[in-house]
This record gives C-alpha cells, sequence and structure tokens, in this order.
C-alpha cells in the first residue's frame, strides 16, 4: 500500500513539474544603453532647394530629447541646416541678442524661408513649442531669419552631445541626457 501511494505522489509531483512547465518564461527586462558618441560639434547639411518648414515638435526619449522639423517637397531634396552650439544667440539679421533659458544654447539655421518667395508674403507661423518638464530642453524660440532661412535657438540643460539627420520630411535634431 505504501508502494501505490509513494508511485502515487510521485506521478503527481512529474505531473505538477509538467504543468509548471508549461507556464512562459517571463524575460527581465533588459537595460537601455544610452552610450553615445555624437559629439557637440557643429553640425551641417547642404541642400541645393530651400524647402518650406510646415511643422515643428519635440519629443522625450529614455536618452534624449528630440525636435523635428517637418518640410514640403520630397524625401531627395535634403534639408539645409547648421546646428552648433553659441555663447549667445544673437537674431539673423538684426543681431539683436535672444535670452532663452538653459545651459548651454543650439543655434539652428535652416535653409527654409518663412515666407513664399514668389509672392513675398509670409508663410502662417508654425506652432509654439513646450519643452516643460523635459530633460534636457529648456526653451525652444523661432528668432527669424532672412535671405531664404529661418533661424530658432534651443535652450538645452548642459552643452550636451547632439546628433542631427533627415528621414524623408523631417530634420531630426537629438540631445543626449547625459555624456
Amino acid at each position: 500500500m505504501r508502494r501505490i501511494g509513494t508511485a502515487l505522489a510521485a506521478m503527481m509531483l512529474a505531473g505538477g513539474g509538467l504543468l509548471a512547465g508549461t507556464v512562459p518564461a517571463v524575460a527581465a527586462p533588459t537595460a537601455v544603453d544610452c552610450a553615445v558618441t555624437w559629439g557637440s560639434l557643429d553640425k551641417t547639411g547642404d541642400s541645393v532647394a530651400s524647402r518650406r518648414l510646415t511643422d515643428v515638435r519635440t519629443g522625450q526619449h529614455e536618452c534624449f530629447d528630440r525636435l523635428v522639423f517637418d518640410a514640403q517637397g520630397t524625401a531627395a531634396d535634403p534639408i539645409g541646416y547648421t546646428v552648433r552650439y553659441v555663447d549667445v544667440l544673437h537674431q539673423d539679421p538684426s543681431d539683436v541678442v535672444v535670452p532663452i533659458k538653459g545651459g548651454a544654447i543650439l543655434e539652428i539655421s535652416l535653409f527654409s524661408p518663412r515666407y513664399d518667395p514668389a509672392t513675398g508674403q509670409p508663410y502662417p507661423p508654425l506652432p509654439p513649442v513646450n519643452v516643460t518638464g523635459y530633460r534636457t530642453f529648456r526653451e525652444f524660440k523661432f528668432t527669424g531669419g532672412s535671405e531664404g532661412y529661418t533661424q530658432a535657438g534651443l535652450g538645452v540643460r548642459a552643452r550636451l552631445p547632439f546628433r542631427v539627420f533627415q528621414t524623408t520630411n523631417h530634420l531630426v535634431v537629438d540631445v543626449a541626457h547625459t555624456w
């Protein structure tokens, strides 16, 4: 009788083990690698033709804050730009100092007029950008422009690495949270 009880108990344990083996394993979350190699030197991109800006927006990511400019045209037409850190932001073309919040300032110049070159009429203003609560961004301002260029300033927490790249009709500026 004892052997039957022991055998029955062994089968129940084995069956329980089989049931436990059918439960899917949950993978442990993996850490995001926020190491960057972007640097903080000036970044430029050439273009042949100017592109009208249609929108500007921002986003928060785990390792960086993102600023995106949307432009008309085709993806084959690169968006010309210069992005660089400056000690003081000067409005183009007046040279008036533009105050901007943050420990460092990125000056963004885009080969994109703020007016229709055919008529001389200004394009509708782009929406304001609110970066309240962002980890790296402190303030964004369109500051002016002339002769087919649009200028903006991006106040950031500190002089951190950044990258600039184009995807289809978007020019993207990412600023890392850390070195």
